[in-house]
């Protein structure tokens, strides 16, 4: 199962990764049609990111990898509050909803 939870933590940062850094710009659109402040936008890219690192850098620290999947859970669970505010269709909820399951499946993992 190390294996798994491996792939799992690749996928979830890779993931976070690429919607931060590559597609930028659908975050601030995205931001923007929710009525939400550049801060907000620039504080939660911050905390994806380094949650998201902490989950590939804690190998050999469990509580470090912890702290990261429960860092994105709370800011996934965040997202899925936006968007049912916003009334957004399920399809536009799933990808948040992914990385808050798997990320609380990797916090599980690793108490």
């Amino acid at each position: 199962m190390d294996t798994m939870l491996l792939a799992i933590k690749i996928l979830v940062a890779a993931s976070i990764f690429f919607v931060w850094v590559v597609r930028y710009n659908n975050i601030v659109k995205e931001f923007e049609e929710y009525g939400l402040p550049s801060w907000l936008r620039d504080l939660t890219g911050i905390l994806k990111l380094t949650f998201a690192a902490m989950l590939l850098l804690g190998q050999h620290d469990h509580y470090v990898t912890l702290l990261g999947a429960l860092g994105i859970v709370a800011l996934m669970a965040c997202a899925q509050i936006v968007h049912v505010k916003a009334g957004t269709s399920i399809a536009r909820r799933l990808p948040s909803f992914l990385l808050l399951t798997l990320s609380g499946i990797i916090a599980y993992r690793s108490l």
